[in-house]
């Protein structure tokens, strides 16, 4: 609230206190929820790191023996190879963290297949076609895996720096106005009552030369 709109009256002084205190105690909250989101961001930092590292790892093996596998078929060869395509459904249960929205893979099949359920001939697709698509499962496995923590990482990031712009706002800028504001609405309230009693002096003065 700006100095302006704050009318000089004890009321709105009175109300603007009041909000102020309000504000103080939201800001108190906000930095107990940054803390907390502070401290959920470090537990959750080593897990997914350690993730990213298997995630890149199985990266680093699938991708030659997918160059191989496409150097021996082709890609319309290898396309040929892993038709039909697989229909692959995960169970997604909705969750909260401190007010973090965020989704849980509560179900899902396995992805690493015997050569037998992938309905493809080993004699035909080649052992470097074989051991690529077991590479591929592996790391589709890591990455449906790390899928919920890493995305309740940045949730959790978003929120830490959301709330953090939150916390600043109402330190930086709301409260210092709202404090100016109440400052100058109690300068004007005792100058009025200065003036107040200056004229009621006045007054009292008058009295005793208007009788005589």
């Amino acid at each position: 609230m700006s100095a302006a709109s704050l009318p000089a009256t004890r009321i709105a002084l009175l109300r603007s206190r009041r909000q102020l205190e309000r504000l103080h105690k939201g800001a108190q909250l906000l930095r107990r929820k940054r803390e907390a989101l502070v401290g959920e961001l470090f537990r959750l930092a080593r897990p997914a790191a350690d993730a990213r590292t298997r995630i890149a790892a199985a990266a680093e093996e699938a991708y030659p023996e997918l160059i191989d596998a496409l150097a021996a078929h082709g890609e319309a060869g290898l396309r040929a190879l892993g038709w039909p395509t697989r229909d692959y459904r995960v169970d997604v249960e909705p969750g909260s963290i401190w007010g973090v929205v965020v989704s849980h893979i509560t179900g899902r099949p396995p992805v690493a297949r015997t050569i037998e359920a992938r309905g493809t001939s080993p004699s035909g697709a080649g052992a470097g076609t074989v051991a690529a698509a077991d590479s591929f499962e592996r790391f589709a496995e890591l990455l449906l895996a790390a899928a919920p923590q890493e995305m309740l990482l940045r949730r959790v990031g978003e929120a830490l720096a959301r709330t953090s712009r939150q916390v600043h706002t109402l330190e930086r800028r709301v409260a210092p106005q709202l404090e100016h504001a109440i400052s100058l609405v109690r300068q004007a309230l005792d100058e009025r009552e200065r003036e107040a009693q200056l004229q009621l002096r006045l007054r009292l003065r008058r009295r005793p030369a208007a009788a005589r």
